[in-house]
């Protein structure tokens, strides 16, 4: 498959499960791969990835679970763990940080720039984001991306023991696709893009 293909044929899969059709060092070989490649700015590579696969993964959802059940209401809650039991349902979850470390370090060191390496950093990490998620798409799988963060930072930096310095900022769950995602209605592409020439 081309990469144009690959970007128009990714899409969001909720519904996931186990049997998945790679081996898990393909995921991580790739994962890896992207997280080589994937350009920042300045070359900064302030992008941090945590794998969380088996037991890994259903931590990462068992804490998300417990942190719900005590910030939302019981009848909201009823809802909300029927998704995230979806979520841990799935094979795996890939979690996406910032090491914020380095994004200071840079702007001190150009302090012209100081206000816009945040931005530029969280733009790198998007980047990336999306590359994973058309790769593993690309590979059969089915994926979602979601943003319990900074709800679950403090619990998600301790059991997975990564620095204070990594800031969370989504986690990407992907496993075996039930079913075909869902459609979406998209706007006039006219009313997006504008072409002078």
């Amino acid at each position: 498959m081309n990469f144009r293909d690959a970007v128009i044929n990714r899409r969001t899969i909720y519904n996931l499960g186990k049997n998945i059709p790679v081996l898990q060092t393909e995921i991580i070989s790739t994962v890896e791969r992207m997280t080589k490649e994937v350009p920042s700015p300045f070359n900064i590579q302030s992008q941090r990835v945590v794998v969380a696969m088996n037991e890994y993964h259903e931590n990462v959802w068992d804490i998300t679970i417990s942190t719900m059940k005590e910030i939302l209401k019981e009848e909201d809650f009823v809802k909300t763990e029927k998704k995230l039991e979806g979520f841990k349902a799935a094979y795996g979850t890939i979690l996406f940080f910032e090491e914020s470390d380095v994004v200071h370090a840079m702007q001190k060191k150009f302090p012209t720039y100081a206000d816009n390496f945040p931005v530029w950093a969280s733009q790198a990490n998007g980047m990336l984001q999306f590359a994973i998620w058309t790769a593993l798409a690309e590979m059969g799988l089915g994926v979602n991306i979601q943003h319990y963060n900074p709800l679950i930072n403090v619990e998600i930096i301790k059991a997975f023991e990564v620095p204070d310095s990594w800031e969370l900022v989504a986690q990407m769950v992907f496993g075996e696709k039930l079913q075909p995602a869902d459609p979406i209605e998209k706007i006039s592409v006219g009313e997006r893009v504008k072409v002078f020439r």
